[in-house]
């Protein structure tokens, strides 16, 4: 009988050669000994080739004529976009006159009369004060105007960004082709979108509310998909084993379950849409952003903030009574027509009230009600400027930290990445983010990076990413130990969510004059005005995913006898990672997003070509920095976004 004798056992790879990430950085190393002394021989600078790029002006300009010469002509003109433009026109000012016509009684009373049907006395007092302040600082009729702009461009930013976050939530193949799409719309800088948006619409009130739905939808549509994507799997199996349909399902499962991040999407909605305001005024939305532009145009402080505050208020009013209405909603879900009344009261009380208010002669703010508070504003910032920028014993001035803060942290990230071949960044990049995904995401990221080669932008490019780096990092830590607080204690987070709201609705041409006068004109203010205008985001969507980590495993570790940082690191952070992942995602876009005030504030680089391409009617230099800007933003995406595949498959 022959003798079988057994194979020789294998020898056993290192544990860390066993992951799938090791390989693929095996594979990248054997590809760069190939590749670098190729790339090194014939392109040893470091500079993008300039036999590789792409000169955009000569067709951009052509566009540019087109559009000029054929817009009172062209069909497309007269039976597309200007039907756009009328519709857009009359519901803005449909709803302007109905303002009007209530009077600042009427638009009171029905404020405070939604806010105490929907959420008690103390949220009816507080809407009431807020529009009463809103008069007392002489802005009713500005505030009554931004009002009617927002009502409409957040409904259709709600509308667009709900359909497109139903498309993507319910198929993984549209949400792919989304995100792109998404991340243009949300990175691209408003200056860079303003020019076309104004050469197709005009300057007006058409142009605002487009260039703010193009802004404001996405966090919409990102939320919405997240709540469809991670709704509970075993009520979605219990569903459809009672033979529900598909339709039924999304009705009476998805949806609901999904309630908490549709609210949130609609806190982000209204946020980002009145952040808009100022921006929008650049091209004649009026209102309050017109008259915030108008007093820094001239570097007057308490004006702006004069009228900066009612925007503050009408976002922190919106915020409270929206997330009111919907937890009213759940709690009546079972009463026919509830859902209605609270609006039938106060709309019955509002015409009461304006009809008493016009017979009255009153529908007009009283012209002696007003409180004027930009002089002592513009004291305090004068004494600012004066006590904290320079000579403050020990600490330094905020001045002597700006200047830290570039010498040591953005001068050094800049130069190092100009520094690198341009290859190799490449190769960096691919590195990235084939370690965390697929070879598509980082084909995707090299083609982004490569693209900004191509459009001639390559130094200004890495300019602007150092500046972006530093400013997420810094949002990043800040946000996630911020946010982390607010799960963890419902005092702060309570305390804390008034001041999130000012830092994220506070229109960025108002905190940036404070900025400039603190830490001076540079690359540093730019950092900062991009951290506290990204900060509110993180920290509300990390807080967000951490209170929704599931009850019964936090209870099952606590019974264990884990510690709470225990919990937190075992338990909350792992269950909670697609909302920090999200988190991290939107730090990025919204960093970049306003990459542009960096350029308003001696950034210089992509935000200053953006600027001067608005400023000058110059498409090409102001498009083709917005696509370096995208190109930077969908490669970061790439890099610090993991794959489904690798979520679910720990590739």
């Amino acid at each position: 009988m022959a003798t079988v004798t057994a194979p020789a056992p294998r020898p056993a790879l290192p544990g860390i050669l066993r992951h799938r990430a090791a390989h693929k950085l095996l594979l990248l190393a054997l590809a760069a000994a190939i590749l670098v002394p190729l790339a090194n021989a014939h392109w040893s600078s470091g500079s993008w080739p300039h036999a590789l790029t792409v000169d955009l002006s000569g067709p951009l300009g052509r566009a540019n004529d087109w559009i000029i010469d054929n817009r009172d002509s062209s069909p497309l003109f007269l039976y597309f976009f200007g039907y756009i433009s009328n519709a857009v026109v009359l519901s803005v000012r449909a709803v302007y006159l109905v303002l009007l016509a209530a009077g600042w009684a009427g638009v009171t009373a029905f404020g405070a009369l939604v806010a105490w049907r929907v959420a008690g006395v103390r949220l009816a007092i507080g809407t009431g004060v807020a529009f009463l302040v809103c008069g007392l600082l002489g802005m009713w009729v500005p505030t009554m105007q931004t009002l009617a702009l927002m009502v409409v461009a957040v409904l259709t930013s709600v509308v667009v960004g709900a359909l497109l976050g139903l498309a993507g939530g319910l198929s993984e193949r549209t949400d792919r082709a989304l995100r792109p799409v998404l991340d243009t719309m949300q990175v691209l800088p408003a200056f860079a979108y303003l020019l076309p948006v104004v050469l197709v619409f005009g300057i007006g009130v058409p142009a605002a509310v487009l260039a703010t739905v193009v802004y404001a939808a996405p966090p919409m549509a990102r939320l919405t998909a997240l709540g469809l994507r991670n709704a509970d799997p075993e009520v979605l199996e219990a569903v459809e084993s009672l033979g529900a349909t598909g339709r039924q399902r999304l009705l009476t499962a998805r949806l609901p379950l999904a309630r908490k991040q549709l609210l949130l999407g609609l806190n982000q909605t209204i946020m980002m849409a009145l952040s808009m305001a100022v921006i929008a005024s650049v091209i004649g939305a009026g209102g309050l952003g017109d008259r915030v532009y108008q007093a820094l145009a001239s570097v007057d402080v308490g004006a702006a903030l004069a009228a900066g505050i009612p925007i503050v208020l009408l976002a922190v009013v919106l915020d409270r009574v929206t997330a009111a209405a919907g937890e009213q909603t759940d709690a009546s879900a079972g009463e026919p027509g509830s859902n209605l009344r609270p609006w039938l009261y106060a709309l019955g009380a509002t015409v009461a009230v304006a009809v008493v208010a016009r017979l009255a002669g009153a529908l007009d703010w009283p012209s002696g009600w007003t409180l004027g508070i930009a002089e002592p504003v513009n004291r305090v910032v004068d004494w600012m400027t004066a006590h904290l920028y320079s000579g403050v014993p020990y600490l330094g001035g905020t001045a002597d930290w700006a200047g830290h803060f570039t010498t040591w942290v953005l001068d050094p990230v800049r130069d190092g990445l100009q520094w690198l071949p341009w290859w190799s960044v490449l190769l960096i990049v691919a590195a990235l983010a084939w370690v965390i995904g697929t070879w598509r995401t980082a084909l995707t990221a090299v083609l982004a990076m490569a693209a900004i080669g191509v459009l001639g932008v390559w130094k200004p490019s890495l300019d602007t990413l150092s500046q972006v780096l530093a400013a997420v990092a810094v949002t990043l830590v800040l946000g996630f130990a911020t946010g982390i607080a607010a799960a963890r204690s419902d005092r702060f987070e309570r305390a804390l969510r008034p001041v999130l709201d000012v830092c994220q609705t506070m229109p960025q041409f108002v905190y940036l004059i404070p900025v400039v006068a603190l830490f001076g004109v540079g690359r540093a203010p730019a950092v900062a005005a991009a951290v506290v205008y990204a900060l509110p985001a993180v920290v509300r969507i990390t807080a967000q995913g951490l209170r929704q980590v599931d009850p019964a495993a936090l209870e099952s570790a606590r019974s264990l006898g884990a510690t709470s940082a225990q919990q937190l690191r075992q338990i909350q952070l792992p269950l909670a990672r697609p909302a920090l992942l999200l988190a991290v995602n939107q730090g990025v876009v919204l960093v970049l997003a306003v990459v542009i005030i960096g350029g308003l504030v001696g950034g210089g680089a992509l935000g200053y070509d953006a600027v001067f391409g608005l400023a000058q009617g110059d498409l090409a230099t102001g498009l083709v920095a917005g696509a370096a800007i995208v190109c930077l933003g969908l490669m970061l995406d790439r890099v610090t976004q993991p794959t489904e595949r690798r979520t679910k498959k720990g590739a």
